[in-house]
C-alpha cells in the first residue's frame, strides 16, 4: 500500500484507512484464534490471513518516512507496535493450539474409554448369549429309567390292557 505525500506527511485519510484495515483484519484473526481450537481449516485460514497481514505491512512505502527527522520516530514507533502485535498475535496463537492439543487427548482418551466400555458391553452381551444358547439348544439330561414319575403315580395304563 502507498501513500500520498503531503506538506506535512502522508495524507491522513490514507494512513487512517489502512490502519483501520489492519486493525479489522487483526480482530477477525484474533477471533478466528479463540474460536478455532481443533478445527484443522481454521488454522489454515488463520495462518493465510497472519501471512497477508504480514505482507501488506511489507508492502507499505515507507521511504520517504525515513527522509524526514519526525517521521522515523514514528515509523519506529509503528514498527515497534506491528512487532508487538505480531508477537501477541503469536502468543495467542500457539495458545490456541496448545488448547487444541488438550482438547484432542481428552477427546482421544475418552473415545479409548467409549471402547473399552462398548468392547465390555458386547463380551458380557455374548457371555449370557452362549448360556441362553447353552440352556435352550444343549442336549436333554438322560432320566434313568427307574425314576419315578407323574405317569406312574396313575397307575397301569388302559392301552396296556
Amino acid at each position: 500500500m502507498r501513500f500520498s505525500v503531503v506538506d506535512i506527511g502522508y495524507d491522513q485519510r490514507q494512513v487512517d484507512s489502512c490502519l483501520n484495515e489492519l486493525g479489522v483484519r487483526l480482530s477477525r484473526l484474533a477471533a478466528r484464534a479463540a474460536g478455532a481450537a481443533g478445527a484443522g481449516r481454521k488454522w489454515d485460514e488463520i495462518r493465510e490471513e497472519a501471512a497477508g497481514l504480514c505482507g501488506l505491512l511489507q508492502r507499505l512505502d515507507l521511504g520517504d518516512v525515513a527522509r524526514r527527522p519526525a517521521d522515523a520516530a514514528d515509523r519506529e514507533t509503528a514498527e515497534r507496535e506491528a512487532a508487538e502485535l505480531l508477537l501477541r498475535a503469536r502468543l495467542e496463537f500457539d495458545s490456541a493450539r496448545e488448547e487444541a492439543r488438550r482438547v484432542r487427548e481428552q477427546v482421544y482418551t475418552e473415545a479409548v474409554q467409549a471402547r473399552r466400555e462398548l468392547e465390555a458391553a458386547l463380551y458380557a452381551r455374548q457371555c449370557r448369549a452362549a448360556r441362553v444358547d447353552q440352556i435352550l439348544g444343549g442336549p436333554a439330561e438322560a432320566v434313568p429309567a427307574d425314576t419315578p414319575t407323574a405317569a406312574s403315580a396313575v397307575g397301569p395304563s388302559r392301552v396296556a390292557q
